[in-house]
């Protein structure tokens, strides 16, 4: 459990992240846990991370700030290994260096420049520069399959969806579009009762000839008749 002294001290960093967030930084408490909080990294422009957006997590310790917290990383990103805790000066792999004058925000952009570097240390990866450009472009994409970061970080999400219907305009309208048989089944109907007296029509068109004919045979076999009757 928390001590007093830790909820307060987090309670205060929040309220100063909410009046004056932090470049580049996004950091909000779990609702369930003081001690958890969940950030997001935005990559910085004219670095592979360019556009990215990295979400992972801070466990602080009942004891903080005397003790330092615990950092992970969620979202591939091809610097950090994901879900394993990363070795800073600032995190619990080295409690001798920990300063209980940092705070969350100095934690996260101490964070953020360590992930331009490209110094190892435990947990990082290495990887090429388009690799951490493709990590960076399908980062938002990752991060929004996540139901606890779709719930803390909403306007993440809206912006997913947003860049959805940018690249599919139509995925809305295909998906509210009726069926064939739905457009205009009226219309059918009334196609369906016109063709018959179209048929009819051809066909009475057709047998009108035919009783010409028969008629002009009987007047022309009457005729022939006329001369053996005087016979």
């Amino acid at each position: 459990m928390a001590e007093k002294a830790c909820v307060k001290r987090l309670q205060k960093e929040y309220r100063a992240l909410c009046k004056e967030p932090v470049s580049h930084v996004v950091a909000r408490p779990s609702p369930n846990d003081i001690l958890e909080w969940h950030y997001v990294l935005e990559g910085s422009e004219g670095t592979p991370f360019a556009g990215g957006l990295y979400y992972g997590k801070i466990k602080f310790p009942p004891e903080y700030p005397f003790k330092p917290p615990g950092i992970s990383m969620v979202t591939p990103n091809g610097r950090f290994m994901t879900q394993k805790k990363i070795c800073l000066s600032m995190s619990d792999f080295h409690p001798e260096s920990w300063n209980p004058m940092w705070s969350v925000s100095s934690i996260l952009t101490g964070l953020l420049s360590f992930m331009m570097d490209t110094s190892p240390t435990t947990g990082s990866v290495t990887t090429t520069v388009a690799e951490k450009q493709k990590l960076a472009k399908a980062s938002l994409a990752f991060n929004c399959k996540n139901p606890t970061f779709r719930k803390l970080f909403p306007e993440y999400v809206e912006k997913y969806e947003e860049q959805q219907l940018l690249v599919h305009p139509d995925q809305e309208q295909v998906s509210s579009m009726p069926t064939q048989a739905e457009i205009s089944s009226p219309l059918l109907d009334g196609l369906n009762s016109v063709e018959p007296h179209k048929d009819m029509e051809n066909q009475q068109r057709k047998s009108l000839p035919t009783w010409l004919l028969l008629l002009l045979v009987s007047i022309f076999g009457v005729v022939m008749a006329l001369p053996l009757l005087q016979l």
